[in-house]
């Protein structure tokens, strides 16, 4: 049996390790944590969200959508475990955080020809086996090196947003009011929060100071 080995349990890594396992490829796939977290890693799962958890548009006739059915036709393990833990967003598919990443952990724990090894690597050395790096906006400073070293490039960004949560309980209802995103005719999934300048600006404060 042929072997590859992938660095990065994200979505990328998880994806890549699924479709070379179902290949019949023997996959070691390296995620660093628990032993080590990014600023913005929480869980021990893999494939955490720690942006968005939105996936974008789910119809056909835009790019991202047509490009998430053509996944669903090639048994994608992301994809699948979206639409089956998707929530209420309108024409996107948005996911509930927690059941998604259990998920995908599940079915790349339980895949016979992947072995998940929690151990960090911090650089990019010769081997005699592919090697896919996915690591993602969110690697670490370690493996950014050996990047730059291995590119001969000084300049790499990576760069990630972090979509604060907001408990549900500290929502006003009544101020608050649902709306499509595109203003269309379909049931309203987004909460949307009016404010002046003045309580925007109060609001970005707080939420940077937040928890």
């Amino acid at each position: 049996m042929n072997n590859i080995r992938i660095i990065g349990g994200g979505l990328a890594g998880c994806e890549a390790a699924w479709q070379a396992a179902e290949r019949g490829l023997a996959v070691e796939l390296y995620e660093m944590k628990p032993a080590r977290f990014s600023p913005a890693h929480e869980s021990v799962k893999l494939a955490e969200l720690v942006c968005s958890n939105s996936l974008r548009s789910n119809a056909v006739d835009s790019a991202v959508g047509l490009l998430k059915e053509e996944m669903r036709r090639c048994n994608s393990l992301i994809i699948r475990a979206a639409d089956n833990t998707s929530v209420p967003a309108g024409g996107a598919l948005a996911v509930d955080r927690k059941k998604f990443a259990d998920t995908v952990t599940k079915a790349i724990l339980e895949h016979r020809n992947i072995t998940v090894i929690r151990q960090e690597i911090t650089e990019l050395s010769p081997a005699d086996v592919p090697v896919i790096l996915a690591t993602g906006p969110l690697t670490s400073e370690a493996m950014t090196e050996s990047l730059v070293t291995l590119t001969g490039e000084k300049h790499l960004a990576f760069y990630d947003a972090i979509a604060p949560i907001v408990a549900a309980d500290s929502l006003d209802l009544n101020i608050i009011y649902r709306k499509s995103r595109w203003d269309d005719d379909n049931p309203g999934d987004y909460l949307n929060c009016p404010m002046t300048e003045e309580q925007y600006t109060r609001f970005i404060d707080l939420l940077g100071s937040g928890d």
